[in-house]
């Protein structure tokens, strides 16, 4: 797919866990589990809005465009 998420990065960069956020998003943990291995296949603008709010980061920070080769 051609466009990545990169939660697991700024988890890490943040020192938050996937439950934690997804306590502070009010998302499951299994949908917030599915965004970040990347098999979502869409994202509500209110549930990417929340993520970056809650890691204080821009929508460019979690996604990146990867064109297929």
């Amino acid at each position: 797919m051609p466009v990545l998420v990169k939660l697991d990065e700024l988890l890490h960069d943040r020192r938050i866990t996937l439950t934690e956020l997804a306590e502070r998003v009010d998302i499951t943990l299994a949908n917030l589990s599915i965004l970040k291995t990347g098999k979502a296949k869409a994202i509500r603008f209110s549930t990417l809005a929340a993520i970056c709010a809650a890691l204080e980061c821009q929508p460019g920070d979690l996604l990146a465009f990867q064109p297929d080769e």
